[in-house]
């Protein structure tokens, strides 16, 4: 009886709080209509406030006549880009000298046995800070291919092969959840799947276990160089 109470109570909150955003979606748009003379102009608070109403309200197609339901989700991308764009300003990589850039090349040209690795080990002796990622970015490329190709490599051992990444998914609060994906090499199939808002190494071994339990180890397992993959997910 007491759950059926309580259901009950939930319910009616519910359907108030729904007639409440349903009579604000009818309102602005009247608002909107009486400010219009001729052609109906949506200003910036007009596009916030669907924007809203989108991500907390599931039904706020139906009252919706002024624009169209892909209008609305159009500004909400709109919104999350114009964010990420303000508050990554003025950041970036800066390029490399020219000096780093001729010393990279002069080095790989005359040492063609040495890799990135091997060459940025050198120039950090020769006290240049420079970044690994940034050696391999300008060192020239080898005109033969090795001797055996990736799409070959991956043909013939595609069955003990599993990919991992994240990917991540925006919020109306502009906030980031990280989807962790396990795809099967095989099939291409996803094997296993979760979501957080703070990865960590911990976190993302945890997940691989239970994407393969027992003796379904695949044999090799690709993955980027992101720090998320540590000492304690290895």
């Amino acid at each position: 009886m007491l759950k059926l109470i309580l259901h009950l109570l939930v319910s009616i909150f519910r359907s108030r709080q729904s007639l409440a955003l349903e009579n604000l979606a009818l309102r602005h748009q009247l608002h909107v209509l009486q400010r219009s003379r001729s052609r109906i102009r949506l200003k910036r608070r007009d596009r916030l406030v669907w924007v809203v109403l989108s991500r907390i309200w599931a039904d706020w197609r139906r009252p919706l006549t002024i624009v169209q339901p892909e209008t609305v989700v159009r500004w909400h991308r709109q919104g999350f880009r114009l964010y990420w764009r303000w508050k990554s300003r003025g950041r970036g990589r800066a390029r490399a000298s020219p000096e780093i850039r001729h010393l990279v090349r002069r080095m790989a040209l005359e040492n063609p046995l040495w890799g990135a690795p091997r060459i940025h080990g050198e120039m950090l002796k020769l006290g240049l800070e420079v970044a690994q990622a940034t050696v391999a970015k300008y060192m020239p490329r080898g005109r033969k291919p090795p001797s055996q190709s990736w799409r070959t490599f991956l043909k013939n051992h595609a069955t003990a092969i599993a990919s991992i990444d994240f990917f991540t998914v925006p919020t109306a609060t502009f906030r980031v959840l990280y989807v962790f994906v396990v795809l099967s090499r095989e099939r291409r199939r996803v094997v296993h799947f979760n979501v957080t808002d703070s990865p960590t190494a911990q976190w993302t071994g945890c997940q691989l276990v239970e994407a393969f339990p027992w003796d379904k180890i695949p044999r090799f397992l690709l993955r980027d160089r992101d720090a998320i993959c540590g000492p304690e997910f290895l």
